[in-house]
């Protein structure tokens, strides 16, 4: 097998764990094509092209991930990672690993670890990666690497999102959740939110601020409820998608340009938080993108006419 094909062989893998410590679908791309660079100009073959790759992707994830934390601090508004419609990498023995890792959740909770401890965290208990393998990807010593992934799982445990243990009950839920969504049903709405449900929101400051710290039932169902009309009445289309491996959907406009996307959170039978992901730089890879402020804009109007 020559480089490039096993390059594009674990090139699934190598996403994956860029995304992971990044929360950036641009950022882990761009990771990956430099681990090619780098292996492609290498002068010798490495015993084993898994292990090397791994270690340099998760040495250049965690470079751009530092250098990251300084604008994630001064972002505008909340900051969700990039939304992922689908996660390349398939393993069926660790896919409940693989689901509940890349979760908008999960990844909010990974951004409060150091970059040396989420990238460990990632390599040792989402891709079962050995300490002798994670060591010279992070370059620190194998003793080392376990205070570190003990310090991660701590920090995860501690704060862990729950879902729905059957995830089928959870689509069920979210499909009856959209169904009560796209046709203003207030009272649908409620019944199927938690009492202390939020809907937030990121805007990054380049859209308007959809739901920005919306919290309760009934404040939650009325903004949906008063939203849902104008926008489809405008040509607007929400479409149910699995988004960071949770129930979602995208809401487009009347030409198809991606307006922004939403994450469900489900526990207890209930949605207990709505994250939409407004940042016009964060969907390109969705497809094309919308004006949101216009879109906005004409169905405030919209609002308007029909009294």
């Amino acid at each position: 097998m020559t480089r490039a094909e096993e390059f594009q062989e674990l090139r699934p893998l190598l996403f994956s764990i860029a995304y992971r410590i990044l929360g950036s679908v641009g950022e882990a791309e761009d990771a990956v094509q430099e681990s090619w660079l780098r292996y492609a100009a290498s002068p010798t073959a490495p015993v084993s092209a898994k292990s090397y790759l791994s270690a340099v992707v998760t040495r250049i994830s965690i470079d751009v991930l530092r250098s990251a934390r300084v604008r994630r601090e001064e972002y505008a508004g909340p900051w969700f990672p990039e939304p992922l419609l689908a996660d390349p990498y398939q393993d069926p023995e660790r896919s409940a690993e693989l689901a509940d890792s890349v979760s908008m959740a999960a990844l909010l909770l990974l951004e409060r670890l150091s970059p040396l401890e989420r990238a460990v965290f990632v390599l040792r208990e989402v891709f079962g990666f050995g300490f002798a393998e994670i060591a010279p990807a992070v370059g620190r010593s194998q003793a080392a690497c376990r205070q570190l992934a003990v310090r991660a799982r701590r920090h995860m445990d501690a704060g862990r999102p729950r879902f729905d243990a059957d995830r089928r009950d959870g689509e069920r839920l979210a499909g009856r959740f959209l169904d009560a969504f796209r046709n203003g049903n207030l009272d649908g709405l409620r019944e199927l939110l938690a009492a202390d449900v939020r809907l937030v929101a990121d805007s990054g400051g380049k859209a308007p601020r959809w739901g920005e710290g919306v919290v309760g039932a009934a404040n939650v169902a009325r903004t949906l409820a008063a939203l849902v009309g104008p926008f489809t009445r405008i040509g607007g289309t929400v479409q149910a998608h699995r988004v960071n491996g949770q129930p979602g959907a995208i809401f487009r406009d009347r030409d198809g340009r991606v307006v922004n996307t939403w994450t469900l959170d489900v526990a207890g039978g209930r949605i207990q938080t709505i994250r939409t992901v407004l940042n016009p730089d964060k969907l390109g890879h969705v497809g094309p993108v919308a004006d949101a402020r216009a879109v906005l804009r004409e169905a405030a109007l919209a609002r308007r006419a029909a009294g």
